[in-house]
């Protein structure tokens, strides 16, 4: 029996060949990025879930907290004190009444104000870092449980081919056409595509578990491979960072670190206490009227509270010093992010276009060659094989896609303004 080649026309393209595809496309250049929107149903089901998870309640929680901790720390520093006294000597009374407040003369509160308006932008910037993270998370499980169920898909169409092709071996057998050792050959393809198909349904209920984690509803939102059209192209990388609540978290906590030295120096400054009594005194049948006031001032002697504002000079030191080391690091991200997505953004567009990524007529023409004696059965499942194991691949790649499309969105800032979730008043789940 005489081997002919399938046409090249038809060439299978094989995981090997998408690796090398891969290794290309992180050669090739990065484009500028066009103006695109996310699908309105993916954008819907974000939203909903977002909304409808605890982590919203937890966050808008945290920031009422924070809100509540800053308008605490604009408050005055000190309240009033009311005094009452009564002596009775002999024949001699006094009866007294005073109030005393401490003043804040040099500016305590509005460093204290300051401070605390830093922690509120902190708590604002990780806020929508949760938001993000949460948005992350579940476009990856939504992707990778899309993915899982087309590899299901696939298997099963895989399943079906190979049964067919079992059960056509069978028959060709039962006639003489063929040996028992490729009828057995047959069975075994069968018998290994089903234990495959078996792991990919356990894969793609592990998928559906991990995206039910993260607030996904697997019957929200419907499987569209169209939808891959509508991911953004790969822009430079930034050169500003004010748009990442990584990168505002490390400003607003450098500054913070700032305000903090100068409420440990305010701090230093002793504040006096003005008091003012009045009352009465009778001297047994004389009475007379007493007006008093006094001030006080307490004296840092023993302790001058020098080395609170060492540590904190120490502190915004090294708050600024992480900043840096945090622009930094999301200026890494970003590059990293854009090329690894840009490799398989190229990748499965290559693979999209290839004339051997359609199993049906690939199966079709094996069948025919198969059935003209010009394959053999070995030579059938093997080709047979390939076919659908690049088709599992291509499946397999989009996914990838999605998920580095994810991160280098978030790496970027632009996670939440492609899926129109963004806000200027700092409310995370409205």
């Amino acid at each position: 029996m005489r081997f002919i080649p399938p046409p090249r026309r038809l060439r299978v393209v094989s995981l090997p060949t998408i690796v090398l595809l891969l290794a290309g496309a992180l050669a090739a250049p990065i484009h500028a990025a066009s103006p695109a929107a996310s699908p309105i149903a993916l954008r819907d089901a974000v939203t909903a879930a977002w909304r409808a998870h605890p982590s919203a309640r937890a966050t808008d929680a945290t920031l009422a907290a924070a809100r509540a901790r800053a308008d605490a720390a604009g408050r005055p520093l000190y309240n009033p004190e009311v005094q009452f006294a009564a002596d009775d000597e002999g024949t001699d009374r006094t009866t007294t009444a005073g109030v005393s407040l401490a003043l804040d003369l040099s500016g305590k509160r509005r460093a204290r104000r300051d401070a605390a308006a830093s922690q509120l932008d902190v708590a604002v910037a990780q806020a929508r870092l949760s938001r993000r993270d949460f948005v992350a998370a579940w476009l990856v499980g939504w992707a990778d449980w899309q993915s899982a169920s087309r590899r299901v898909q696939q298997g099963e169409q895989r399943l079906a081919l190979i049964s067919r092709f079992a059960d056509l071996a069978d028959k060709q057998f039962g006639v003489g056409d063929i040996s028992s050792l490729e009828r057995d050959l047959a069975r075994l393809a069968r018998d290994e595509a089903e234990a495959e198909q078996a792991a990919l349904l356990a894969e793609a209920a592990e998928a559906e578990e991990a995206f039910r984690n993260v607030g996904g509803q697997p019957d929200a939102v419907a499987s569209d491979s169209a939808w891959s059209q509508a991911l953004p192209d790969v822009a430079p990388a930034p050169t500003t960072w004010e748009a990442l609540p990584e990168w505002q978290i490390a400003q607003a906590q450098s500054e913070g670190a700032a305000r903090q030295v100068t409420v440990a120096q305010r701090d230093r400054v002793p504040d006096p206490t003005l008091a003012l009594t009045g009352g009465r005194i009778d001297y047994g049948p004389v009475s007379d009227n007493v007006v008093g006031v006094s001030l006080s001032v307490p004296l840092f002697v023993r302790n001058p509270y020098r080395a609170e504002v060492v540590a904190a000079l120490a502190d915004a030191d090294a708050a600024a010093a992480q900043a840096d080391i945090t622009g930094a690091q999301l200026a890494s991200r970003a590059q990293r992010t854009a090329a690894s997505y840009a490799a398989v953004r190229r990748a499965f567009a290559r693979w999209s276009q290839s004339t051997g990524t359609d199993v049906e007529k690939r199966a079709e023409l094996l069948e025919r060659l198969w059935r003209a004696g010009e394959l053999s059965t070995a030579d059938y499942l093997l080709q047979l094989k390939q076919t659908l194991d690049t088709a599992l691949a291509g499946a397999a790649l989009e996914g990838q896609l999605w998920r580095r499309a994810t991160d280098y969105l978030a790496a970027t800032g632009q996670l939440e303004a492609w899926l129109g979730m963004n806000d200027a008043t700092g409310e995370t789940s409205r």
